[in-house]
């Protein structure tokens, strides 16, 4: 696992990290931030959130000072991120970008040549402050509007 303090201007409370590595470590918080968010509140399936990707993936938690899961996100070998969740509690306060940057960066490291995602429609300035240039139709995805959106590194 890796651990990154977070120091930048997406900082704005103090002891703020973002933790990395495979779904054996980090598989129980993330699975719980994933079924609070999208299987409780936006409705999803609990079969088609968990998926059988999940042990391939390299996943990221941000916690608070207080070591409290605040969201996480995963990055698949195919340069994929998905499964971006905040809880309510930290939702408009950079959580998203801590998540987002680190997932991008550890893409980055890995030597991908660029970044992809499904973006929720409601998400897509989220993603386009950061980069990612949507593309293609709107497509539906467990009953959830999306847009497929790209960052070429």
């Amino acid at each position: 696992m890796l651990e990154f303090a977070l120091d930048g201007p997406e900082q704005d409370a103090p002891g703020r990290r973002v933790v990395t590595g495979g779904w054996t470590d980090l598989g129980a918080e993330a699975g719980r931030i994933r079924l609070e968010v999208f299987v409780e509140e936006q409705k999803v399936p609990l079969e088609e959130e968990l998926d059988a990707r999940d042990a391939q993936c390299l996943h990221a938690i941000a916690y608070d000072a207080d070591g409290r899961a605040m969201g996480t996100g995963r990055l698949l070998p195919d340069g994929h991120i998905g499964r971006m969740a905040v809880r309510k509690p930290w939702r408009g306060q950079g959580v998203g970008s801590l998540l987002l940057t680190a997932l991008m960066d550890a893409a980055r490291r890995r030597g991908d040549a660029e970044v992809v995602l499904d973006a929720q429609l409601q998400a897509r300035p989220f993603y386009a402050r950061h980069g990612f240039v949507e593309e293609g139709e709107t497509f539906m995805d467990a009953g959830i509007p999306h847009r497929v959106m790209r960052l070429r590194f």
